[in-house]
């Protein structure tokens, strides 16, 4: 209620109650010095349309840059001579982008974006949001457009492998000798999981290894480094002089990296010399490889004893397998009995079982009692892949010493189980992997056009890569460390199909091991168009391993 006092003074307002209104704040407002609107107060005295007719903060800004990419390597030319990679819509190329913008310094750059164009349209556009300040301290934001336009170069790197393919500078020659070059085929995935041959200019397929050329020795040598964190090897340097110039003293050399991979793979029957199972705590001798990585992983299968062996130790005393994958015989389990011994966190439990060789039922009742460390996983009734010790032939001076002393050798080794009847099955039923693999682009021999005599090399290629895919399915360690990809050729199983095996009783192939979808990545090279843009999969030289 409104009260006025004794003294005439003026009237002063109560409120009454425990809720009281907000006092309300009034702002003087003046009239547009040019099209006298009114506006609130602000230092130019002007709205805002005013002061956009009158200035344009965006005025010295280059509204349209052009960039040099080249579609060999897939890399933008950041002046003055470095060339930079980067895939579109990233980081990388947003970066680049505005950074070849001139007349952005003088600016405040707010927020920066890309704007879909066409993938054929050589076209790229950013939107930029700016801020700068006008008339005494008002700030003014504006919104515009980039465009560049994308121009092929070829870079000199390119250009040079293009002009004549043996101009390189480094080269590094990987080598395995060994029957089979499953070892080359995981680490040509690893390479490309990791993306570690991004600088190659050209890669070649030869007989027992790769070849890997490069621009740059620090190319070669960074190459290098990745390959000591992969397999175990070891390498020799050496170079040779190109072309030599007197007056500058300047000297142009070639570079060669001789590497050499362990010749022992996984599988592998191994029979350690004396010394070196000594000081291995007497392993064996007789031991397995169940792993070779960067490390080779030994175990004894009557023991279940592991052990590791480093590169550098491997090659101070080099030895050789004794037996490999490419002996493995099948073998019936008849029976079995686990012994109670585990390791590995239950990966390994030592059993005795009693086989037959497949090749031989029917023909002989020859049995055979091993000691085996696939307990977890054998049954009677099931198969195994062994090596049959009474009827390989050796050349080996440690083992004859060792047979001479009143030793003697296990009849049968099992190696690991074996799935060939499930998935020769699998096979008849149409039913393929759900998966596939990438190949690096090397210069090989057409199949059609190999030589007579060279066609069974061929085929036994094609052998090591359906055991590298099995090894896959049967080994989740070392699937993470490649990259597997969907494959849109798969067909699912109708669910007609599935009803009709669940009638028909137990499915041999419930256990058949299988990449669960989850740890398959999607292609993104099938999901976009060929022959686009910088990026697209027309520029990918990669291939697909299929089954």
């Amino acid at each position: 209620m409104a009260t006025t006092d004794n003294m005439g003074g003026p009237a002063t307002v109560s409120y009454a109650g425990p809720s009281l209104v907000p006092q309300q704040h009034t702002y003087g407002h003046v009239l547009c010095c040019l099209c006298g609107t009114s506006i609130m107060s602000n230092p130019s005295n002007m709205c805002v349309s005013c002061i956009r007719s009158q200035v344009d903060i965006t005025a010295p800004i280059q509204k349209q840059v052009t960039v040099l990419w080249c579609k060999e390597c897939n890399r933008y030319l950041q002046p003055p001579k470095n060339w930079v990679r980067a895939e579109l819509e990233s980081k990388e190329l947003l970066t680049f982008c505005v950074k070849r913008i001139k007349g952005l310094q003088k600016v405040k750059l707010v927020d920066a974006g890309f704007i879909w164009t066409e993938p054929h349209s050589r076209r790229l556009k950013t939107k930029l949001t700016v801020q700068s300040e006008v008339f005494n301290g008002a700030i003014l934001q504006q919104t515009f457009v980039v465009e560049y336009v994308v121009e092929t170069h070829m870079c000199p790197d390119c250009s040079r492998a293009a002009a004549n393919p043996n101009t390189w500078t480094a080269v590094v020659q990987v080598r395995q000798h060994t029957e089979h070059k499953r070892t080359f085929m995981f680490l040509e995935q690893v390479i490309l999981k990791y993306n570690a041959a991004s600088t190659c200019i050209n890669i070649k397929d030869i007989h027992e290894g790769v070849d890997f050329f490069f621009s740059k020795r620090s190319h070669a040598q960074r190459f290098l480094d990745f390959l000591h964190g992969v397999v175990p090897l070891r390498y020799r340097t050496d170079k040779q002089l190109v072309s030599h110039n007197e007056q500058n003293a300047t000297y142009n050399y070639k570079y060669t990296f001789s590497v050499e991979i362990v010749p022992i793979c996984k599988d592998d029957l191994i029979f350690l010399p004396s010394k070196i199972s000594s000081s291995m705590g007497h392993l064996g001798p007789l031991v397995l490889c169940t792993r070779a990585m960067n490390t080779l992983h030994f175990m004894e299968p009557n023991t279940l004893r592991t052990t590791q062996v480093e590169a550098p130790v491997f090659w101070r005393a080099p030895y050789r397998a004794l037996l490999n994958s490419r002996h493995l015989v099948e073998y019936m389990i008849l029976d079995i009995e686990a012994t109670g011994q585990t390791a590995a966190q239950g990966k390994l439990e030592l059993a005795d079982a009693q086989v037959a060789r497949v090749a031989d039922l029917g023909s002989n009742d020859t049995t055979y009692h091993v000691r085996t460390h696939l307990g977890h996983l054998l049954n009677p009734g099931d198969t195994a892949l062994g090596y049959d010790l009474t009827r390989a032939n050796f050349v080996d001076d440690e083992l004859e010493n060792f047979l001479q002393k009143g030793n003697t050798l296990p009849d049968v080794v099992l190696v690991r189980k074996s799935y060939e009847e499930r998935r020769r099955k699998r096979h008849v039923k149409g039913q393929g992997r759900s998966w596939k693999l990438k190949r690096m682009a090397m210069d090989t021999e057409d199949t059609m056009q190999l030589k007579k005599g060279q066609q069974a090399q061929a085929d036994r290629r094609q052998q090591d890569l359906e055991r590298f895919m099995q090894d896959l399915e049967e080994d989740p360690e070392m699937r993470s460390r490649v990259a597997l990809y969907k494959d849109p050729a798969h067909k699912p199983v109708a669910a007609q199909q599935q009803a009709d095996a669940m009638t028909d009783g137990y499915d041999d192939e419930d256990d058949l091991p299988e990449i669960p979808l989850d740890e398959l990545l999607d292609d993104m090279n099938a999901l976009q168009l060929e022959g686009g843009p910088p990026g697209a999969p027309g520029n990918d030289d990669d291939e697909d391993m299929e089954e």
